[in-house]
């Protein structure tokens, strides 16, 4: 086996993710991550979602700038930014929720990623006030 064939940080930190790792474990490899990378914009997105998911709102919102910036047609980039503004009581949130409105029209199958990532927030944080009225506006 080759250092080519062996995943990535990237793969292993969203494995781990998946299989329930610690959310402190998994923030910190997507820390790292994005301190080697600070131009992959998909770090800077998993680590936001995974902040709002711990709780971490004020560096969600750092985070999510940053995704977003990096990759402003990335849907799940503006879903973050919207939860940080909510949870922040950042005003401006229409415009991103507009914007991934639109794409889940054009794309249905970014519209099923997209239920699929507001699902599992949910399911790992079934209080998520903010994830709820985000669906609610998506489906609306």
């Amino acid at each position: 086996m080759t250092a080519t064939d062996a995943p990535s940080l990237f793969e292993q930190a969203l494995q781990s993710y998946q299989e329930g790792a610690p959310l402190a474990e998994v923030i910190a490899s997507f820390q790292t991550i994005t301190q080697q990378e600070p131009r992959l914009s998909a770090g800077w997105t998993c680590l936001a979602w995974l902040q709002l998911l711990d709780n971490q709102a004020q560096t969600a919102l750092r985070s999510a700038r940053m995704a977003v910036k990096l990759n402003p047609q990335d849907p799940q980039a503006r879903i973050n930014l919207s939860l940080a503004m909510l949870e922040n009581n950042v005003k401006g949130v229409r415009e991103h929720i507009e914007l991934v409105q639109r794409v889940r029209m054009m794309a249905p199958e970014l519209a099923e990623e997209l239920d699929g990532s507001i699902a599992d927030g949910l399911a790992r944080r079934p209080d998520w006030q903010a994830l709820q009225k985000v669906k609610a506006w998506l489906e609306g």
